[in-house]
């Protein structure tokens, strides 16, 4: 019993991580329409950025300035921040595929730069020492697990009530009426990329904040973990949560981690060691069938809105009207 508690501590952790990343795309697509296909990349200058200071010293690269946890996860939400301004800057007079394409080869840089960057970033070796919010408690899984969950989950709501209310304020409406009519909202006397640049700085240092996150929980990084399969793994929790609502994407995170995760574990009971290598692609298949599944049933996602549909009584109270009026 205590080690299925612990598990499940440690699923939701891993689960409200990717929620943070959600959230951070679920600003930028859902609320502004920027369709930003690199995300990966910034969760990985967030991780780095938190490890290189608050490391130890190591003489094999630059960086570990033992600084506290708390600086590290500041520093990640300021760099990824920055990063994602500069992007912005650079890409967002693109639109849709071609803004795609962009962000999608500035994360190709940032994994490439982590993996060829050996004196920053230790190369392919990662970087490994990372403190752990309640590193004593390792010895003792089940505390440790629920005390990362308690941090994480508290760092999430934060977050989520953050989002909730800017996208409630002036500043949330103007990027909603940018992404309904830009030419509007231009009318009015809004720069349209300037709110852009900020709904996608904000965005890229929510997603950075993540990584700090996943690299402290887990104390060790490497490039690996930040593939183009982590965009596709947020892409289809946003998509299935519901874009523009941010419950929609914390739920749809725990919901998609579930399946990823679950598929896993059955892929290595059901197959031999020999095979587990080509049955992980199975990961990919159930989670493309539940994305089908979704879009079937709720097309704009578990929360998504609805498009509103004329009921029947109003059609029928409609119909006798327009026989008249031919007659």
């Amino acid at each position: 019993m205590m080690d299925l508690l612990g598990y499940g501590a440690f699923f939701l952790t891993t689960a409200l991580i990717f929620s943070l990343v959600t959230l951070g795309l679920n600003l930028q697509w859902g609320l502004t329409g920027l369709f930003n296909v690199g995300l990966a990349g910034f969760v990985a200058i967030g991780a780095y950025t938190s490890a290189l200071l608050t490391t130890p010293d190591d003489a094999a690269r630059l960086g570990g300035f033992n600084l506290p946890i708390l600086v590290g996860w500041l520093g990640a939400m300021l760099v990824g921040g920055i990063a994602a301004a500069i992007t912005g800057i650079a890409t967002l007079r693109l639109r849709s595929d071609y803004l795609a394409i962009t962000t999608f080869g500035v994360a190709v840089v940032v994994q490439l730069v982590a993996l060829n960057a050996q004196k920053l970033t230790g190369g392919p070796f990662g970087i490994g020492f990372i403190p752990r919010p309640f590193g004593g408690l390792a010895e003792t899984p089940l505390l440790f697990n629920l005390s990362n969950l308690a941090v994480v989950s508290m760092v999430t709501l934060i977050v989520y009530l953050a989002l909730e209310h800017l996208s409630r304020s002036p500043w949330g409406r103007v990027l909603k009426a940018l992404r309904e009519d830009e030419r509007a909202a231009i009318s009015l006397g809004k720069s349209a990329r300037f709110y852009r640049v900020q709904a996608f700085a904000v965005g890229g240092a929510i997603m950075a904040l993540a990584g700090a996150l996943q690299a402290h929980f887990s104390g060790f990084i490497a490039p690996d973990n930040y593939l183009p399969a982590l965009t596709f793994q947020v892409w289809v929790m946003l998509i299935v949560g519901g874009s523009g609502s941010n419950i929609g994407a914390v739920i749809g995170s725990i919901l998609v981690w579930a399946i990823w995760a679950g598929s896993g574990a059955l892929t290595s009971v059901l197959f031999s060691p020999e095979q587990q290598a080509r049955a992980a692609s199975l990961q990919i298949v159930a989670i493309g069938v539940m994305l089908c599944v979704i879009l079937l049933v709720r097309p704009n996602g578990l929360f998504g809105d609805r498009p509103r549909r004329p009921k029947f009584g109003k059609r029928s109270k409609e119909a006798p009207d327009e026989s008249t009026a031919k007659s």
